[in-house]
């Protein structure tokens, strides 16, 4: 039997870790018409999982804005000890997520073709990963989830890491970054060209880069700095690329 997973909550924290059993946690609206949805895909390095500032708060942010969110729980690979990887074992949790959030659309109120992907740090590596490659399901099993197709509407990297592993090509989902200026290279410098590869893809992109940010600034509520509003930016362009509509 599988250690139970461990957490370490305080003020402004809720770091997990021993994952091995996949799930999302929903934050709904219910108010019609369905909503488009986000799957938050929280950082952490793949040895944890940064629940407070890049998972739950953002999660009731969204749905107290009007999107329908699921926060995440993946299998770890960096975990000490884990025997997971993030090819095989955290992408097949997000695209599972993906494909489950669609195969309950009509219960959870949301539209399964304004459904996208947000990541955080090690979080926004599968959340590129995902938009990278996907499937439109498996029309025969016997499992409705397996059923659905897992490629995203669009995708939300917030400092993702691992940018070293990202293509770019036509037809991908459209893309919101946003970043800190002071964060490391292959993001503060690395996601910038990756910019400029969407664009040149014809991939609808666009880049919030905040000079006075570094890593891992996530979501506070009631934080005061120009790169805790980034949700609002994400939300007028939502808006602006019909994902849904100005309330």
């Amino acid at each position: 039997m599988k250690e139970a997973e461990k957490e370490d909550a305080g003020p402004g924290k809720c770091n997990v870790t021993n994952i091995h059993h996949p799930s999302i946690t929903p934050y709904l609206v219910t108010a019609k018409p369905p909503r488009a949805a986000v799957l938050i895909c929280p950082g952490g390095g793949h040895r944890m999982l940064c629940l407070g500032h890049e998972g739950y708060d953002l999660g009731q942010w969204f749905a107290d804005h009007g999107i329908a969110a699921f926060v995440l729980k993946n299998r770890l690979a960096k975990d000490p000890g884990s025997t997971y990887t993030v090819d095989e074992h955290a992408m097949a949790d997000t695209r599972r997520a993906l494909r489950m959030i669609r195969s309950k659309a009509t219960e959870w109120n949301v539209d399964p073709t304004k459904l996208g992907v947000l990541g955080f740090s090690a979080g926004g590596e599968l959340a590129a990963l995902a938009a990278m490659d996907s499937d439109e399901g498996d029309s025969k099993s016997t499992d409705a989830i397996d059923r659905m197709g897992c490629r995203p509407d669009f995708q939300v990297l917030i400092y993702p890491g691992s940018s070293n592993r990202f293509t770019v090509k036509k037809g991908m989902p459209p893309v919101f970054i946003a970043l800190g200026a002071k964060d490391r290279d292959d993001i503060s410098k690395g996601m910038v060209q990756f910019y400029l590869k969407y664009k040149e893809a014809d991939v609808l992109a666009e880049l919030h880069v905040y000079s006075n940010a570094g890593h891992g600034f996530g979501y506070r509520p009631g934080s005061t700095g120009a790169a805790g509003d980034w949700p609002l930016r994400l939300r007028e362009w939502m808006v602006d690329s019909g994902l849904m509509t100005k309330e």
